[in-house]
């Protein structure tokens, strides 16, 4: 007689052998393994598009680049060395929250895919360490860890073209170059943990890319300083074409991965999305706190299809610089924004083109669509109409402020939402406390 086997019980807790489970355990390992699986994908694609040996002589290419904004990597190196980038920097990113001992919250989530979609357009490997290097003697100074200022860090690394430019794009002697670039990032790096606090009082939390507004105000002095000594930065705009039909397939099964995977961890179950949905988004909206890792997974992977949509809506070109900026929507999708606020940013920064003198399918306005919603806050907390509003007023201002600090800040937008949140805020806040009259 067969001896019966019982398939239910395992060591792991009882899932039972070849069945899909009901629930993923959310757990910090599974959190981090989830994060560092979708970097090390992104980094293994790029075998995808170009074979080893183009792909390290693309990454050497983009390494050296001045890469102040807007630098392609797909373009200047070539796109399996943008995903290879991508991908390490990811990892980079998640190495340091782990060694730091920092959870996995909706703000590393945001930082790890920021960085990863920065990672195709001006953040590199040579770049962002004098940024790190600076909020870690910051952090010695004030004589806490470094972990406190991890996001500073992370973030911070979008003043990477400032190390670039200086040590690549000056015409300086190679050595010299360098020596001065990894210098002043290490200095940027010193000023920025210090500034992100006080700013923050300055757009009261309705800029979600908060460090953006920093790195504007940090890059501007710089800026300054090299001007009055007769350097300038060139007008730059770098950005591939021809890439949509792949790269719509590649993005749309990783962010319908997302929500597959959401959809387990949440135990198989959308419930909870709604309460999501209710969030304003002002900071600091951590939806893997508030929330649970599950619901944040979903809600990145829809509002990545989302943002991809538009483009491909619009007759837009899916590059570097449009997958940083889906990318980093998909990473505040754990933190602050979700799909009913950033709808009415789309739709304001839409119609400001309509009756501006941009295209609306040009790199610039899709930038501006898509990371104005930096602003969601201001759509969760005042509503759909002062969301549209917001982004016609975004539209006009990024357009206008990255000449202050001649593309040194990656985060341009965050620079103009800063601006923009500073002007609208006070005057919406006004108007919603008016009394009414009789």
């Amino acid at each position: 007689m067969q001896k019966s086997v019982d398939l239910d019980l395992q060591a792991d807790g009882g899932v039972r052998q070849g069945v899909i489970p009901k629930q993923l355990e959310e757990t910090e390992r599974s959190k981090f393994v989830t994060m560092l699986a979708y970097a090390v994908v992104v980094m293994l694609s790029s075998l995808l598009f170009n074979t080893p040996q183009e792909i390290w002589v693309g990454f050497q290419r983009l390494t050296v680049s001045p890469s102040i904004l807007v630098s392609d990597y797909m373009e200047i190196g070539n796109v399996g060395a943008a995903f290879f980038n991508s991908g390490l920097l990811m990892i980079v990113s998640i190495y340091l929250a782990k060694i730091s001992d920092i959870k996995m919250n909706g703000t590393i989530v945001a930082a790890v895919l920021t960085v990863g979609g920065f990672a195709f357009f001006g953040k590199n490997i040579y770049n962002i360490w004098p940024i790190f290097i600076g909020v870690y003697f910051y952090s010695r100074v004030q004589k806490e860890s470094f972990g406190k200022f991890i996001l500073p860090a992370l973030f911070g690394t979008a003043l990477g073209p400032l190390v670039s430019q200086v040590s690549f794009g000056y015409d300086l002697p190679t050595t010299t170059g360098i020596a001065v670039g990894i210098f002043c990032g290490i200095l940027a790096g010193f000023i920025v943990p210090p500034l992100a606090n006080h700013v923050i009082k300055f757009h009261q939390g309705f800029n979600l890319y908060n460090i953006g507004f920093t790195a504007g105000v940090t890059g501007t002095l710089f800026m300054a300083f090299f001007r009055a000594f007769g350097f300038e930065n060139p007008t730059t705009m770098i950005a591939a074409e021809g890439y949509n039909f792949e790269l719509s397939i590649y993005f749309g099964i990783m962010f319908i991965s997302m929500i597959v995977l959401g959809y387990l961890f949440n135990g198989r179950s959308l419930e909870g999305y709604d309460d999501v949905l209710k969030v304003p988004g002002q900071l600091v909206a951590d939806f893997v706190t508030s929330h649970n890792f599950g619901l944040s997974l979903i809600n990145m992977g829809l509002i990545g299809l989302m943002s991809t949509g538009y483009v491909i809506l619009v007759g837009g070109e899916i590059n570097g610089p449009i997958i940083g900026g889906i990318l980093t929507i998909v990473g505040f999708g754990a933190f602050g924004k979700h799909a009913k606020n950033i709808v009415p940013l789309f739709i304001g920064v839409y119609l400001a083109t309509l009756f501006q003198v941009w295209e609306v399918n040009s790199t610039g306005a899709l930038l501006a669509a898509l990371f104005g919603t930096t602003l969601a806050p201001i759509a969760g907390e005042f509503g759909w109409k002062c969301g549209i509003l917001a982004g016609i007023v975004h539209m006009s201002m990024v357009m206008n402020v990255g000449s202050l600090h001649g593309g040194m800040n990656l985060y341009n937008n965050g620079f103009a939402g800063g601006i923009g949140a500073a002007i609208l805020v006070p005057i919406l806040i006004a108007l919603k406390n008016e009394p009414e009259t009789e």
